[in-house]
């Protein structure tokens, strides 16, 4: 296991260097669709270019699989399994707020072995704010305690989910909304901010950190049809509640009202 603070100080340092800077001052030239409705700014390619070899210096041997570099070669994804630990990165989770000066996005960055998460970093630049979590460890905001809320009702439930979702739960659940930022909706769960939270398509470095994060918060996360998160398995969904009834119960309204 790397020195967790040693991590964190390289991403912040990053983001220092290669986000805040550009953030509400992009050019036109300094954006654009690398697939149809999906944002790329220069900000996401430089970030996780200068953070690869700051974390593989950490941990010598170890691959990078980043958004970005897997967006110019798919099969760099591969390395999640092969025997070397791995870090996964998402070096501007919520491109698009970041693009249109929303400071709605972190910067994600997760340790996985053996085809576990066993260390995660969100940090969010805006906030100045650290968010960690090492498996059996717990996790923590700034050296503070994080701690899931406590199971309540389903109509007293707050959710973060897609918006297509979110429509179909209205009136099932007090509130379901989205932020298009998946790193911020994990840390509403585990900051107790928000009840539960439901993810489809799971790229590993969009969930990765932050199911760790939540699980170490003390939420229940399986994936819909009842199996453990695995990083490697992108065709899949996600929910994360405050205890494993809960979970049930969610999951039930889930597959009545929004399957």
């Amino acid at each position: 296991m790397p020195d967790i603070g040693r991590v964190a100080a390289r991403i912040r340092e990053v983001a220092a260097i290669e986000i805040l800077p550009r953030f509400r001052k992009l050019t036109a030239g300094e954006m654009h669709e690398k697939q149809p409705g999906q944002l790329v700014t220069v900000a996401d390619i430089e970030a996780e270019r200068r953070l690869t070899p700051l974390l593989q210096e950490v941990l010598p041997g170890s691959a990078v699989v980043g958004e970005e570099g897997v967006a110019a070669d798919a099969s760099r994804l591969a390395a999640l399994g092969g025997d070397a630990p791995v870090w996964l990165v998402d070096p501007v989770d919520g491109t698009q707020n970041f693009a249109e000066g929303n400071p709605t996005f972190v910067t994600m960055v997760a340790l996985v072995s053996g085809g576990q998460t066993i260390a995660s970093w969100i940090y969010e630049p805006i906030e100045d704010r650290m968010n960690v979590a090492e498996a059996g460890s717990g996790a923590f905001c700034e050296g503070a305690r994080l701690r899931a809320a406590a199971p309540v009702p389903l109509a007293e439930m707050d959710g973060r989910t897609g918006a297509r979702t979110a429509r179909k739960l209205r009136g099932k659940v007090r509130s379901a909304t989205f932020r298009r930022c998946a790193g911020k909706e994990y840390l509403a769960v585990a900051g107790g901010v928000a009840h539960f939270a439901l993810f489809r398509r799971l790229f590993p470095w969009d969930h990765a950190p932050g199911e760790l994060l939540v699980r170490e918060a003390g939420a229940f996360a399986q994936r819909l049809d009842r199996t453990p998160y695995r990083p490697a398995e992108i065709d899949a969904t996600l929910l994360v509640a405050p205890n494993e009834q809960s979970w049930e119960e969610l999951r039930s309204l889930i597959l009545e009202y929004a399957p």
